[in-house]
């Protein structure tokens, strides 16, 4: 028994000290020398697998060690096994197929991420015929262009109980506009932003020594106020449109955005559309409270022969929409370190943001004043054609044009 803990030491220190191939072979060496069970008592002393130490005596026996194979190779060429996605090349697919409804991103990144443990995946691929460990789920993520990701103070309230049975909700009714080629798109406003000559977050490269001259203080402009942009992104076509406003971000601002991308973009990208999806967080211009909010996709509705489903994000979860991460982090990195000296500026620096996956955005200036505060009677509301969904009806509901 002393002896074996001694060898067990050996193979510890060489181990860190030698090439893959070396330590087969110096383990194929020691199990000769054994005169009974020497490959099994190798085997566990080293850490090696018997069908490596069976290899690395072959190797010694036809002296290929010296003679065959290069000498700073380790293994054959074509040796050791192939990885799982190249085996198996569906198998990816599968796997982003558990992690589509729950995948989250930060809203000033392109990563991703997902909420579900590596160990529930695992369990869940094997129901679908694939058993593999969590160490490997967590490798193929990684080729899926997933990160692993620490805690970040970005939380906006409660979390809802129904969080992760609403993503599912949203992705299973995306999956089906896609599969009938419907539009779908993701709505939000982003936050308002000082115009003239103000610091913004970021750096870019300028001559040495020669710096953007910018406002020491940032008190806002009397004559060129704040720019209010409000956003909608194409999730089929990878396009957006963006509003850049004057004035304050209300409900009919918001539906006036919509109306110009499908104006300017959507009508003519989805000629045969009956239906047109839109994810949204719980609050603001587009919240799911907001009765002028539906009143206006009603109007809307109405003008274009168009139903509207609406699909809102719950509390504390409106970063994640997908608006957030795949256009609005892409503008903000557009235009970092750069001073928003006008609507002009802003408008140019929107419409020339690009991404590697092929991002295209239009941008244009609404000078119109938007007032605070405008109310829908009860009368009025209960006009509205709402068909509202059996979950969560606050949040997941319809609005069905009317013939004029």
């Amino acid at each position: 028994m002393e002896n074996e803990i001694n060898c067990e030491s050996f193979f510890h220190m060489i181990s860190s000290l030698l090439d893959e191939r070396t330590a087969r072979l110096v383990a194929s060496a020691a199990a000769l020398g054994m005169k009974y069970g020497g490959i099994s008592k190798v085997a566990r002393l080293s850490h090696l697998s018997r069908p490596v130490i069976y290899a690395g005596i072959e190797e010694l026996k036809s002296q290929t060690a010296l003679e065959e194979v290069p000498e700073l190779r380790q293994r054959r060429i074509g040796g050791g096994r192939k990885s799982l996605d190249k085996e198996m090349p569906e198998i990816l697919e599968k796997l982003e197929s558990l992690t589509a409804p729950y995948e989250r991103g930060n809203p000033e990144s392109p990563l991703r991420w997902t909420s579900r443990s590596l160990r529930k995946l695992s369990e869940e691929m094997k129901h679908k015929g694939y058993r593999i460990s969590h160490m490997t789920v967590g490798k193929l993520l990684e080729k899926l262009g997933y990160t692993l990701q620490s805690n970040q103070k970005s939380q906006e309230g409660g979390i809802s109980p129904d969080r992760d049975a609403q993503f599912k909700h949203i992705n299973d009714v995306a999956v089906q506009f896609i599969g009938e080629n419907q539009p779908i798109i993701s709505v939000d406003a982003k936050k308002k932003e000082l115009v003239g000559k103000f610091k913004n977050n970021g750096r870019e490269y300028r001559p040495t020594g020669e710096p953007e001259e910018v406002n020491v203080y940032d008190f806002i402009d009397p004559e060129l106020g704040r720019a209010t942009p409000y956003g909608v992104y194409d999730l089929n076509r990878n396009e957006g449109f963006v509003s850049v406003g004057i004035s304050h971000d209300t409900a009919k601002f918001a539906v006036e955005t919509i109306e110009k991308w499908w104006l300017t973009m959507g009508r003519e990208r989805y000629e045969d559309a009956h239906s047109l999806l839109i994810t949204a967080d719980g609050g603001g211009s587009n919240g799911s409270r907001n009765r002028l909010w539906k009143k206006e996709l009603q109007l809307f509705a109405d003008k274009y022969g168009i139903n509207v489903y609406v699909a809102h994000f719950p509390p504390g979860t409106s970063k994640w929409n997908k608006i957030e991460h795949r256009m609005f982090s892409a503008i903000s990195m557009n235009w970092r370190g750069k001073p928003l000296i006008s609507l002009e500026v802003i408008v140019n620096l929107i419409a020339g943001t690009t991404t590697k996956t092929g991002l295209k955005i239009k941008a244009a200036i609404n000078p119109k004043e938007y007032k605070l505060g405008e109310k829908v009677e009860n009368k009025d509301f209960a006009d509205l054609n709402i068909r509202y969904h059996e979950f969560h009806p606050e949040w997941n509901y319809a609005i069905m044009h009317r013939e004029l």
